[in-house]
């Protein structure tokens, strides 16, 4: 490890080596317009000049073609801009892997947050029996998700992760050769992917990243934990959405789910099958050589010829290893044991499953079709509802719920929905006798309002045949300010319920609850979505310590702070012990996935500071709101959420969206599969819009809105009331507060209000744009202020050099997509303009891609 500051260190292997790399990239002839390359860095300096003396967009487009271009035509520019855009794209991808590849230079994989760091504090506080005991529950779950936020090509991974190796081997010869097939390979999509198609995507980071460096993690903690015994406990469970997530999806279907829970299936005895291989090469002696033979062929039937019907699971797998492993350790002087354990390891820990495919759906979708399945059954003579089961109260009809059992037969159903939804749960089943019951055994209902909710999905679950017990976790997901207020009463209802208090039972007394940042904050504001969820999870943990269950709090977080993401680790290490802590389980979605566990290194360092998280939260954090504390958050909550809701209110805000930002033009790239709304309707309902184009479109404008609006407001209130010292007081006090105040700080970081000044003179928008550029000065003022800094990210200086350096990569595309914008709303004025404005949409859109990616964790 460099003994070099942090910085220093990311300023040698990072910056400096991008410089040197993108030299390189930028004289390499790609296409048949000349100097391409060239001209780029001198766009990139008219860009910089040109808002630093409040020039917009298209006054700086125009300037560099009246500079460097001898007369061009129409098609001439936009050729150029289009180059420029394919140019910049890879440029992000080449930082991406030099910034992967100094990961473990730049970051001390030994140091704080570390699970190495972690076992010492405990050792030195004497604690190692009492973190050993810790580590008997805790878990961490990170959930895959594909939302449409960012999707590299597989060719384009696999050039980033071949630049990664020649990166760190300092092979500038291979560096060369794979920038110019960089320069070469197509990064837009023509067609929109399927879910199938995500889920392929993601299994890459499975089969690549996952299934070594959890393995890894597990083995340091067998060894330097529990001294090499067994642990009973996989500490690190993996969760898979694409393929099952249905919500606002219509292109998930139930053979896309089986699809999919197959190819993890074939994905995971694939990799086992490799290991296998290379086993026999160290076990050439007799007794063992002949059972991995067995093995072998038995994996090879299953992948290679996708053969199910051999009876051979996980357990049939570990016996035979185990009795491979006592034949080492009694006849050969356990030669090579511990290539074994490490095998064994992984198969106690992925199973014949890999990930768990969670089902979710929404509330509404379910209660429609609810309704649905108990009239179709009524019209055949079923008696499993009473007749006048729609006019019962909600009380009366979660009676019945209760009770209900059956096995529906699909084809008696007239509506569409609900045969879908039947047919998803057979999927669940079957999925659960081929991969074993962790291979899908979590139903999730999005929007979930009521405890009618939940019993409706829990009574159709038992309505599809499970016999006995229900081997499956119901999972809520509260995600307005609303429902988050009134989650404890829907769970006390459920926890009272004497039918669904067995089926916890049956599930070792553990009720997992989900918990959506991203709707919260797109509904409340970003210090209402995050207290109020704070609050929601305290009561939630009372009222479950109250009935002794063992609540799970599954937070659906997203990539930049207005979605619950930023610094998450540091969240869970402030909770305090008034919130169950047992689990840490949150989606990871779109660039987070690449940017957090891209790589080997960076999975295992972000996966340990989770872990590490929940260690330091229940075994050494006395951190805990105090009732100044609370009272203090609560208005400063209060007031930013009047702040948010009255901009939300205002009668420009959702014209403004449409006709300024990027946000119809999400639905139009080919990212993702699901839909950018969940109603199909013409006009923009904001109940409708989903978090990821409302996030991100704010984030394509530089102006992070939901990351910080309102909060400038609540600040000042202290501020004029001669009380901001109460505010610096408990900002020091508090490290929940602290970070949720750093991470707020991220999003003004990566925004930049000079890129849109113009809009300040617009005739419509100008007074709206004004508004939103005066809570950002506010915000960033009182926050500088409270902090005691003089520049935002002062404390983190190596994510501070990153954000800086990819806003600069990016700022002639951002420049671009402006000034396309701009073409487009001028073009609309008049008619006959048709061919013109579709080239600038399709300029709009390419532009997206590299925002997106080189953001990192902007939606």
């Amino acid at each position: 490890m460099s003994t070099l500051p942090k910085l220093a260190r990311f300023n040698d292997n990072v910056l400096s080596k991008y410089q040197i790399y993108n030299s390189i990239f930028i004289t390499l002839p790609f296409d048949s317009i000349n100097d391409t390359g060239v001209l780029l860095p001198l766009f990139h300096k008219i860009c910089e000049k040109g808002y630093k003396v409040g020039e917009n967009p298209t006054q700086i487009v125009e300037t560099f073609f009246n500079k460097y271009q001898e007369n061009p035509t129409t098609e001439d520019k936009s050729n150029l801009l289009f180059r420029f855009i394919q140019y910049i794209e890879r440029q992000v991808v080449l930082f991406d892997a030099v910034e992967d590849a100094a990961f473990p230079v730049v970051n001390n994989m030994d140091g704080i947050g570390t699970l190495r760091n972690s076992k010492e504090i405990a050792i030195l506080n004497d604690k190692k029996e009492e973190l050993k005991a810790y580590l008997e529950d805790f878990k961490v779950r990170v959930v895959l998700t594909a939302h449409p936020t960012q999707f590299y090509p597989g060719s384009v991974l696999g050039i980033i992760t071949d630049l990664d190796h020649a990166i760190q081997n300092d092979d500038l010869l291979l560096i060369k050769k794979l920038l110019a097939q960089l320069g070469k390979t197509p990064f837009y999509k023509k067609e929109k992917p399927t879910p199938y198609d995500e889920a392929i995507s993601l299994i890459w980071y499975l089969e690549n990243v996952f299934y070594h460096s959890v393995t890894e993690i597990y083995n340091y903690i067998q060894h330097n934990v529990y001294d090499g015994e067994p642990i009973d406990n996989q500490i690190i469970d993996l969760g898979f959405w694409p393929g099952g997530d249905r919500d606002g999806n219509p292109f998930v279907t139930t053979k896309i789910t089986l699809d999919v829970a197959e190819r993890l299936r074939q994905s995971i005895l694939r990799n086992y099958y490799r290991d296998v291989r290379r086993l026999k090469r160290r076990y050439t002696f007799d007794g063992v050589h002949e059972i991995l033979t067995k093995i072998e062929k038995r994996l090879y039937k299953h992948v290679i010829r996708s053969y199910t019907k051999v009876n051979f699971s996980q357990t049939i797998l570990l016996e035979e290893l185990e009795r491979a492993r006592q034949i080492i350790v009694t006849k050969h002087q356990s030669l090579f044991v511990e290539e074994l354990n490490d095998f064994i390891n992984k198969v106690r820990i992925f199973g014949f499953h890999f990930a768990t495919l969670d089902i979710r759906q929404d509330s509404r979708v379910h209660h429609e079709a609810f309704t649905q399945i108990v009239s179709d059954l009524q019209k055949i003579g079923d008696t499993t509802f009473p007749e006048n089961y729609s006019h019962l109260s909600e009380k009366e009809q979660i009676k019945i719920l209760s009770i209900v059992k059956g096995s529906i037969n699909p084809a008696i159903l007239t509506d569409e929905m609900s045969v879908k939804t039947i047919e998803s749960i057979y999927a669940l089943k079957e999925i659960q006798q081929r991969n074993g019951e962790r291979g899908a055994n979590r139903y999730i209902i999005s929007n979930n309002q009521t405890a009618l909710n939940v019993m409706e999905t829990f009574a159709m679950l038992n309505l599809c045949g499970f016999e006995n017990e229900l081997p499956v976790d119901v999972i809520p997901l509260f995600e307005t300010v609303e429902d988050l207020q009134n989650a404890e009463d829907v769970m006390r209802t459920l926890y009272t319920n004497r039918t669904y208090r067995y089926h916890l039972e049956k599930r070792k007394n553990k009720q997992t609850i989900m918990l959506g940042f991203s709707d919260g904050t797109k509904d409340g504001g970003y210090l209402m979505a995050n207290w109020g969820i704070f609050k929601a999870k305290e009561a939630l943990t009372k009222v479950s310590r109250e009935f002794d269950i063992d609540v799970v709090f599954f937070d659906g977080r997203g990539g930049p702070p207005a979605r619950g993401g930023g610094k998450t680790h540091q969240f869970y290490a402030s909770l305090g012990p008034t919130i169950e802590d047992k689990e840490i389980q949150l989606t990871i979605q779109g660039q987070t996935i690449s940017s957090n566990f891209g790589t080997l290194h960076s999975a295992q360092y972000n996966l340990e500071q989770l872990l590490s998280s929940g260690i330091k939260n229940d075994m050494f954090n006395k951190d805990q709101l105090n009732d100044k504390h609370r009272e203090l958050i609560e208005d400063l909550a209060a007031i930013s959420y009047k702040t948010y809701v009255d901009f939300k209110n205002h009668p420009q805000f959702l014209s403004y969206l449409e006709k300024m930002s990027t946000l119809n033009y999400y639905a139009k790239t080919n990212i993702g599969s699901r839909p950018s709304k969940r109603s199909s309707s013409a006009e923009l309902d904001f109940s409708a819009l989903r978090a990821i184009p409302f996030v991100g479109s704010w984030s394509q404008l530089k102006q992070n809105v939901p990351g910080f609006f309102g909060v400038g407001t609540a600040l000042k209130k202290y501020e004029d009331a001669d009380r901001f010292d109460e505010i610096v007081a408990f900002y020091n006090a508090s490290d929940f507060f602290k970070t949720l105040l750093e991470n707020s700080m991220m999003s003004l970081t990566k925004s930049f209000f000079g890129l849109t000044a113009y809009m300040a003179d617009d005739p419509v928008f100008g007074e709206f744009w004004k508004l939103i550029y005066q809570e950002y000065k506010t915000t960033k003022r009182l926050l500088l202020k409270l902090t005691g800094h003089k520049e935002l990210m002062e404390n983190y200086p190596v994510g501070k050099a990153s954000i800086e350096m990819r806003e600069q990569i990016v700022l002639p595309l951002l420049t671009i997509q402006q000034f396309a914008l701009k073409q487009i709303q001028e073009l609309q004025k008049t008619e006959g303009n048709e061919k013109e404005i579709e080239v600038f949409e399709k300029m709009v859109m390419r532009s997206l891609f590299g925002n997106i990616n080189a953001s990192r964790n902007s939606a």
